[in-house]
């Protein structure tokens, strides 16, 4: 339990330096970057796998970098469903997703270890 809260808070801080570095994306507050979390992990849990297998033949052509499109879009509907959050365009959205991605492996192996 306390794992998965240190985990949401990293991840509410990624969010929070992705907002800082990718001009178009904005975040309020500390507790709005928490409830973009939550709202992402439950669109990644339910909407994300239906978009998966839908675009399977086209994420297999692209050699898996469709994935990306699809973060993107999620990232997307985070923005319009969260109050407090934006997102301006698919472009800010793109680059959003491809940063959101790379720190949260990082924090993914940072979370993997044992101390």
């Amino acid at each position: 339990m306390l794992n998965t809260l240190l985990k949401w808070i990293a991840y509410a801080l990624v969010i929070i330096f992705v907002a800082w570095i990718i001009p178009g994306i904005t975040v309020a507050n500390f507790f709005t970057a928490l409830l973009v979390t939550v709202v992402l992990a439950v669109i990644n849990a339910l909407i994300k796998p239906i978009l998966e297998f839908i675009s399977m033949p086209i994420n297999f052509l692209t050699f898996g970098l469709f994935s990306l499109v699809i973060n993107a879009l999620m990232l997307l509907l985070a923005g319009k469903i969260t109050p407090g959050f934006h997102v301006e365009g698919f472009l800010a959205a793109f680059l959003g997703a491809i940063l959101l991605a790379l720190i949260s492996m990082a924090v993914e192996r940072i979370g993997e270890r044992k101390v």
